[in-house]
């Protein structure tokens, strides 16, 4: 009997070793490394290269594919299917692509099980759908259903955890949808090693997978994440798939956001909000409605900004508190903001807005949960703790976007108009934006104040 070799593997970068180590050498992450044991060499098997007729020959029996010139690849839009969510059509780019392979993770309790199972029964009502649970049982999964009032009929369900078993039931039913909840759960038999470990998620994907796009099946899995809030497994997991979700949201939030981290059939940027009802969770068509539900008394350091997510504006609150700090390193706090991004702009006010802040605790946080990535709201942020520092409320009617640079000029951001419009739409009647991004013509009952410098705009309040 052939012996069984084993590897390392590390779970951060996929990176094999043939002995343990404390460091991956590739990503220089620690305790990364994962013991995988490696199928024995098959019987008189020889490398893939001399499978042929030996030497170089072999090569050419395994060229049967001819070369396609890439101006006569057929260019005819690939059909989707609505996943009954407009805002989950909209992270995705349009719609489920037939093929594709998506992984939607999030912490537990943040709704994965629950958005997958209200888009399975309503597909199933026109659609083929497979739901194959590994966590919970049949009973769990229809009392969840009724509790959400959802149509049940139609739809086919499964408690299995054999990737063997999923696939041979698969090719049976020929369904249009295959829901695998999780992939953590599903095993193969060949590989030696518990389920959810590297070799098990790593090989159960890539079997799903080749069954997706052999069959022009509809994948979705859902993901475990770790504590930092990435997808657990290999890093080898998430090149493999086409579409990579994150559904958010604390528990005491009752609102979600669906980001896409990776997406070939769409945007990487765009954002889909839903609320979680007592029925499930419910899309928010209008975002910026509920994030910017604000207190009657006006408080210091509280200014609303416009960002962009993906394909449309959304406006939300940022807020500064400072404080005297008994500390000789003062605390610099940032939810939803990058807090090395919050020093550096402190930094840029001390040098070129003359406000200190090197004796003051600094506290951020961006209203509704949301995380915002892009630079334009450096602007709003330093007019938020001016605000804050100086104990003066700023007009609630006054809405600021704006990059920072490192001399204190106010850059443009990308979308300048659609914003001013936005912000208009929701009352706002006062703007502080980049000169750059100064229409021509204001919307109506706006005053749009076009600024240069740091010091211009803190003039301007």
């Amino acid at each position: 009997m052939a012996k069984a070799k084993s590897a390392f593997v590390c779970t951060e970068c996929g990176a094999e070793y043939r002995k343990w180590q404390g460091q991956c050498g590739s990503c220089r992450e620690w305790n990364t490394l994962s013991e995988v044991r490696l199928a024995p060499a098959r019987p008189g098997g020889g490398s893939a290269a001399a499978a042929g007729s030996g030497g170089r020959g072999g090569y050419a029996g395994a060229l049967t594919r001819e070369v396609v010139d890439l101006g006569n690849v057929d260019l005819s839009e690939v059909p989707r299917l609505s996943s009954t969510f407009a805002e989950f059509d909209r992270v995705l780019g349009g719609g489920l692509v037939p093929g594709s392979a998506v992984l939607l993770g999030g912490h537990p309790g943040a709704g994965k099980s629950t958005l997958l199972l209200q888009t399975a029964c309503k597909l199933a009502q026109q659609q083929g759908v497979l739901y194959v649970t590994g966590e919970e049982s049949l009973s769990q999964v229809a009392m969840r259903a009724h509790r959400l009032q959802l149509p049940t009929q139609g739809l086919k369900m499964l408690a299995e955890t054999s990737v063997e078993t999923v696939l041979a039931v698969a090719e049976r039913e020929r369904p249009d949808i295959l829901i695998i909840d999780s992939i953590q759960t599903m095993h193969l038999e060949d590989i030696a090693s518990a389920p959810g470990g590297v070799a098990q998620v790593r090989e159960s994907a890539a079997a799903l997978t080749r069954f997706a796009k052999q069959s022009n099946t509809v994948l979705l899995l859902v993901g475990h994440v770790t504590k930092d809030g990435s997808l657990a497994g290999p890093k080898v997991l998430e090149h493999m798939i086409d579409a990579s979700l994150l559904l958010e949201g604390g528990a005491d939030s009752r609102f979600r956001t669906l980001r896409g981290q990776k997406n070939r059939f769409g945007a990487v940027n765009e954002l889909g909000v839903f609320a979680m009802l007592e029925h499930g969770l419910k899309e928010v068509k209008n975002p910026s409605a509920i994030f910017l539900s604000r207190t009657e008394e006006q408080a210091p350091g509280s200014l609303v900004m416009v960002v962009w997510e993906g394909t449309r504006p959304i406006l939300v609150e940022v807020q500064a508190l400072l404080d005297d700090s008994p500390l000789g390193n003062p605390r610099r706090v940032a939810v939803g903001l990058d807090a090395n991004r919050l020093a550096m702009l402190l930094a840029v006010l001390h040098r070129h807005g003359g406000l200190f802040t090197g004796d003051q605790d600094v506290f951020l946080n961006v209203v509704g949960g949301v995380k915002v990535l892009e630079t334009s709201a450096d602007l709003a942020v330093l007019l938020a703790v001016v605000s804050s520092l100086q104990s003066r409320p700023l007009p609630r009617e006054l809405v600021v976007f704006g990059e920072v640079g490192l001399s204190g000029e106010i850059r443009p951001v990308p979308s300048g108009q659609e914003r001013i419009v936005e912000a208009a739409k929701h009352g706002f009647t006062r703007a502080i934006v980049p000169r750059a991004n100064a229409p021509k013509h204001a919307p109506e009952g706006m005053e749009v104040v076009a600024v240069d410098k740091l010091a211009d705009a803190l003039e301007a309040l």
